[in-house]
């Protein structure tokens, strides 16, 4: 006949075994309910900040950014940039407004390669802005910035078996500041207008049969 002590024992060295894989499947459990809820969350500041169709910040998360930016640049030339799509309408037009969202995705991956580390961002509709950090900034390294990325963005984007272009008009501006963003926003702002109404006043480009918009 067994020990009652021993028995007991037994039935005590159990029962703590059991408790213990209890805790151990609970901590377990809520661990794994712990990190879903931290990618839970941590999509919802993404959605917060993000715009849902390019993936680049949105214009609050761009301000916050380039506050960050501007604090750290050491004396180094920044510059604002703001560009819209010209005639982005006649794409929702012709092609439906899939076809406009994927132009717009391109035009968003263009801008962020020609950005490389620096920050930009869809502010709205067709519009996107972004800072550019320099080595040196003049008129004429303005002139030359302006040409690349129109170029950039001017590029065939393949699209369901078409090939389409579409020109942006862009405007740049130094910023002198960390306080001073707002303004040179406003400054490249008036220049990208400016662009669009030269660009405007001359003859509209066709969108040929194939897809391709004639120069």
């Amino acid at each position: 006949m067994p020990d009652p002590l021993t028995l007991a024992s037994g039935i005590c060295a159990a029962g703590a075994l059991v408790s213990s894989w209890q805790l151990h499947r609970r901590a377990v459990r809520a661990e794994a309910e712990l990190s879903v809820l931290q990618a839970e969350l941590a999509a919802e500041r993404h959605a917060a900040s993000h715009d849902p169709l390019t993936g680049l910040p949105n214009r609050r998360a761009f301000y916050r950014l380039a506050a960050a930016v501007l604090t750290g640049a050491a004396g180094r030339p920044v510059i604002a940039v703001v560009l819209d799509l010209d005639d982005f309408k006649q794409i929702n037009d012709r092609y439906g407004h899939a076809a406009g969202d994927q132009v717009l995705v391109s035009v968003a991956q263009r801008f962020a390669a020609f950005a490389g580390g620096d920050p930009v961002a869809r502010l709205g509709g067709d519009e996107f802005a972004g800072l550019l950090t320099t080595p040196g900034v003049d008129r004429r390294w303005i002139e030359h910035a302006t040409r690349r990325l129109r170029d950039v963005l001017a590029a065939p984007i393949p699209l369901r078996g078409l090939t389409i272009r579409v020109t942006a008009s862009v405007g740049l501006a130094p910023v002198t500041g960390p306080g001073q963003l707002t303004e040179a926003l406003d400054q490249a702002d008036a220049a990208m207008y400016r662009a669009k109404s030269v660009a405007s006043a001359r003859p509209r480009r066709q969108l040929d049969s194939a897809g391709a918009a004639d120069r």
